[in-house]
């Protein structure tokens, strides 16, 4: 089968691979029908992520048709069309029956090796690491997708691919970053980076309630995106001081939730964002901070910063005194996918809200390595490009 595979920093291939088998009782294999190439994704393929191996096959958003399931499997079937979250659960420990999936004691085989670095590990993730247990991602024809009968959803027939797909990993997480903010009525949010994640959390903040957004983008098409909605109100921080702006156009107090969509990979004018490159390249760090930073020093006195941006390592020069003079509450984590993805699929059904609106990109798997590139690299308008492998 074709699979897009890493290949080493800045390079992917689209290769042969074998087709992947029932291994565990709990297993299922899913035809992939549609997947996609998430945010997170370019963190492995701009090389911050360790323990990547040439070979491994890349992807955790993806979706398709199940076509044989493990002897322990009974809730799905052969013919099934599932999305299936990115977060490997096994249902049956602590942390998934308090409803904590991503967090989950028992799907990491290479737990230990985030254990020496970090304490403890979460759950494993598909295509993404050893150190996350080296799972083949869903970036391929085929993927064999462990605990089976824990995290897969059946999608109802008449439902195009394009409007559930997301249900994997970023719809799910835009909702639990503007959740994470515990907006009450009125809110100001604002939000930095209109990326996928971004564009959801804009979305999920008004249906949780704001009376405001404002997204603080630099990119044209990222921009008229946020704005779409017709309510979404925009600040492009290459033209602005976003502190002497958010603070104006809050009558001086600041945004009373602050969502920081953007994580690692940071850009900015200030003299932090230069030195993070600059430390970033000579590998001194793995995170380039500048927006953590910028959402912390922003947001209101006594308010929330929600961080659904990846951060991988051990990150400086946080104003943590600020955040504890300002008396701010941080949340973060990966999202436990599995608590929103039957009330989400209700949403769209209703008409809510159609994720589809966020694609720019529809290609094939024999794609992916200029797609990356193209995504990576902001061209051609991408926001979101999404791979069929039969096309």
């Amino acid at each position: 089968m074709k699979a897009v595979c890493w290949w080493g920093k800045t390079e992917v291939r689209v290769v042969d691979v074998p087709e992947p088998e029932i291994l565990n009782p709990h297993d299922a294999i899913v035809r992939v029908t549609l997947t996609a190439i998430c945010g997170s994704d370019l963190h492995l393929y701009d090389g911050y992520v360790p323990t990547m191996m040439r070979g491994d096959i890349l992807g955790h958003e993806f979706m398709g048709e199940v076509v044989e399931v493990g002897e322990e499997v009974t809730n799905l079937r052969a013919g099934d069309r599932v999305i299936v979250p990115f977060p490997i659960a096994c249902g049956r420990c602590w942390f998934c029956e308090n409803r904590q999936w991503s967090l989950c004691d028992n799907t990491n085989p290479n737990a230990w090796m985030i254990e020496s670095l970090m304490g403890y590990s979460g759950a494993g993730l598909f295509g993404y690491s050893h150190m996350y247990g080296g799972y083949a991602g869903g970036q391929a024809q085929y993927v064999r997708v462990p605990f089976a009968d824990v995290s897969p959803l059946k999608i109802p027939d008449g439902l195009p691919d394009e409007k559930v797909l997301f249900l994997t990993d970023i719809l799910p997480t835009g909702w639990m970053a503007a959740e994470n903010c515990e907006i009450e009525a009125g809110d100001t949010v604002a939000v930095w980076g209109c990326g996928p994640v971004g564009l959801f959390a804009i979305r999920s903040a008004w249906m949780q309630g704001a009376g405001r957004v404002i997204a603080i983008d630099r990119f044209r098409e990222r921009l008229r995106l946020a704005q779409s909605d017709g309510r979404t109100e925009i600040v492009d921080y290459s033209e602005v001081n976003v502190f002497d702006t958010l603070k104006e156009m809050t009558g001086g107090r600041g945004p009373d939730r602050c969502i920081d969509a953007v994580g690692m990979e940071a850009h900015g004018h200030f003299p932090d964002a230069v030195l993070d490159r600059v430390k970033q390249a000579m590998k001194l760090t793995f995170d380039r901070a500048h927006v953590l930073r910028q959402a912390l020093h922003c947001c209101r006195k006594g308010g929330t910063v929600s961080i659904p941006g990846v951060y991988a390592g051990f990150v400086d020069k946080v104003p943590l005194g600020t955040a504890f003079g300002k008396g701010l509450t941080l949340k973060m984590g990966q999202t436990h996918v599995q608590n929103y993805t039957r009330m989400l699929l209700e949403k769209i059904m209703s008409g809510e809200i159609d994720p589809s609106f966020i694609i720019t990109h529809r290609v094939s798997l024999d794609d992916a390595p200029e797609m990356y590139r193209t995504f990576r690299d902001k061209q051609d308008d991408c926001v979101k490009v999404v791979m069929r492998p039969a096309a």
